[in-house]
């Protein structure tokens, strides 16, 4: 089951590139990078701790 790319941060909603860099944890929650850091890498509704979200290759 592959991992479900969200378009945008559940802290503040600003837009997510696919691409670009974002936090997640085990359950998908989603943020920008900088809110991450805010939150100090963990999310108190799931206790999940914030990693790098993996990064797609491009389809050809």
């Amino acid at each position: 089951m592959p991992l479900e790319m969200k378009t945008a941060c559940m802290k503040c909603d600003d837009a997510l590139e696919g691409m670009g860099e974002a936090r997640v944890c085990s359950y998908e929650c989603t943020f920008r990078s900088p809110d991450a850091t805010d939150m100090k890498q963990s999310y108190s509704s799931c206790g999940g701790e914030l990693l790098r979200r993996p990064r797609r290759r491009a389809r050809e």
